[in-house]
């Protein structure tokens, strides 16, 4: 004999799957710092010299905090843990695992950040052209 329940079963099973899916995968974020490199081709970096592992680490960067604001965003929404684990937290994972290794490459390789480069104030003539009267077409009055 089925129990009765002051809600819909289908909605309170909808609830209880979410609640226990939240709950699961909720242990696996703790994970993800350690399983991060497994996520990643460890050769990939192999290759790469300074030029390339700057810009590598650049991106990469970029796109840890795109999906980790995503995360965030999602985690504020009903049942937001569960779409946060599901949508974004592979991809996560995999972009933290190819930082971790690009940054080993980079240790390796010994390189150094390239420092900025200088632009010209706007105040000196080479940031600005200069300006030249505008021409008068046809002939001045006389």
């Amino acid at each position: 004999m089925a129990a009765s329940f002051s809600c819909s079963p289908r909605g309170f099973g909808a609830l209880l799957a979410l609640l226990v899916a939240g709950a699961a995968l909720s242990g696996c974020a703790s994970m993800s710092e350690t399983v991060a490199p497994a996520f990643a081709d460890p050769a990939k970096y192999e290759l790469y010299d300074c030029k390339q592992l700057e810009g590598e680490r650049k991106l990469l960067a970029k796109r840890t905090a795109e999906l980790q604001a995503l995360m965030d965003k999602a985690e504020t929404g009903a049942g937001g843990a569960v779409v946060s684990e599901l949508a974004y937290r592979n991809d996560y994972v995999a972009v933290r695992g190819q930082a971790q290794l690009a940054e080993d490459a980079w240790r390796r390789n010994r390189c150094r950040e390239t420092p900025p480069e200088a632009t010209p104030p706007e105040s000196s003539p080479a940031a600005k052209p200069a300006s030249k009267p505008a021409a008068k077409s046809g002939r001045a009055a006389r």
